[in-house]
Order: structure tokens, then sequence, then C-alpha cells
């Protein structure tokens, strides 16, 4: 089994929906790596990466081009399960500035009609810093909404009811005598970081360095994305 297939649901399943409690508002860890804030009628997702393998292919190293279509199929299920009002991008939505411009006109097709009647923002990121070209909705730097701060890259100064991606969070466990590593949601209820949505994605270990100071470690839960379900571990069992 792959790690794209791993982390990844077709669209036509229901995966049983993880409920936390993150700074007052409740959120749904959906297993596609999205998170919905029933409350707004929000869906949230991170570091799409839109046209990575595109970009690749500009700077001469090809990498198989389908990688757009996937993420967007993934979207487009996790859109009809949860059926949003809003929906949020947060940042590095394209793997560079031209991607969004240069995108072929089947892809922004597909993204009009699953904008179609919903506000879209896209926050801009460190991938994607001038915001998306020629598409439904409104690009920002952040977002302030229903209490929660909305922003590409998590910030140390401000860190009450922020919603980040940037890092792409994994965790390790170990199950039975195997060390498992999954992409995960990270919150100490605090601030909550994203798992990166792209299918093309890598991701970066919760104990790395550069999570230093960003969460109470005593209270940070991992919310490991499985094949059809998530799985919520406290940090002090993870392993890494």
């Amino acid at each position: 089994m792959t790690s794209l297939t791993a982390r990844r649901l077709a669209a036509d399943e229901t995966p049983p929906p993880v409920e936390i409690a993150f700074h007052g508002v409740s959120a749904v860890c959906d297993p596609s790596g999205a998170l919905y804030l029933p409350d707004l009628s929000m869906l949230v997702v991170s570091d799409l990466h839109l046209e990575k393998g595109a970009a690749f292919a500009r700077r001469g190293q090809l990498l198989p081009p389908y990688d757009t279509l996937a993420t967007l199929k993934i979207l487009e299920g996790v859109i009809l399960r949860h059926d949003p009002k809003i929906v949020v991008s947060l940042g590095d939505n394209f793997h560079d500035p031209v991607g969004s411009a240069l995108m072929p006109e089947a892809y922004r097709q597909r993204i009009a009609l699953m904008a179609a009647g919903r506000e879209w923002i896209w926050i801009n990121g460190n991938h994607d810093p001038d915001g998306a070209s020629n598409l439904p909705g409104i690009s920002v730097d952040e977002l302030a909404y229903g209490g929660l701060t909305f922003r590409h890259e998590p910030s140390l100064a401000a860190a009450k009811g922020e919603v980040a991606g940037h890092l792409h969070p994994c965790a390790t466990v170990r199950r039975r005598e195997k060390s498992v590593r999954r992409p995960c949601f990270a919150s100490d209820g605090i601030r909550l970081m994203m798992p990166a949505f792209g299918v093309l994605t890598g991701g970066l270990d919760l104990r790395h360095k550069a999570f230093t100071g960003l969460f109470d470690r005593t209270a940070l839960i991992a919310h490991l994305l499985g094949r059809d379900r998530v799985y919520s571990v406290r940090f002090a069992n993870l392993i890494g």
C-alpha cells in the first residue's frame, strides 16, 4: 500500500470524525487532512502545493504530472462531505509564484465548481506570496474570523487561537513492534497546526527543533491521519 493511499480516502467514503476542542471552538479533524469548523461552517486546508510537478518540470526535473488533479479530487471529496460555506487554504497553495497563473484551464474549472456559492480565501504563503491569480475568492496574508487567526507560518508572538500550516507536521508511533509515521494535526488546545494537504508534500516530525516553543508539550496531542480514521496520541507517547 502506498503512503498516498494510506493517508487519503476515496471521495465516496465517509470516515468517522474526530472532534477536538480548540480555543473554545469545536473542530473536526478529517482523515483527508482538512479541518472542519462546524460552528463557522468553515473548511480549512493547508499547503496544497498545487502544480508542484509542473514547477519541477520548469526546472528540468520531471515528476509525474498528476499531483494537482489528485489533490483537487481529494479536496472535492471533503467539500462534498462537509458542505462548508467558507473554504480557507492556509498558504503554499501553489508550489511557486507562477503556479496559479500557468495552471491548466481544466483545473481552474474544477476549483470554480468547488467555490461556487461559497466564500473562498487563499492565505498567502512563502511559496506563493503574491496570491492566487485569476481564481475564485480573495488572497490575504492572514485572516481573523470567529475568534481565530488563520495564517501560513506560525507566530511565537500570537499563539492563542492560531491555525497555521507551513511546517507539515508528522508524528511517529510504535505499533506491533513497527514504527509508523503519519502526517498529523497538532494542537495543545491553544494553537493548532495543520498537516500538508497536497499529495506531493513531505513532513517534519513534531520533535524537530523547528517546533520548539510553539506548543505546550505537556498538553500537545498529535492527531495522526490513518487510512480511514484519525488517531489521537499524546506527545509524550510519540517516538522519534
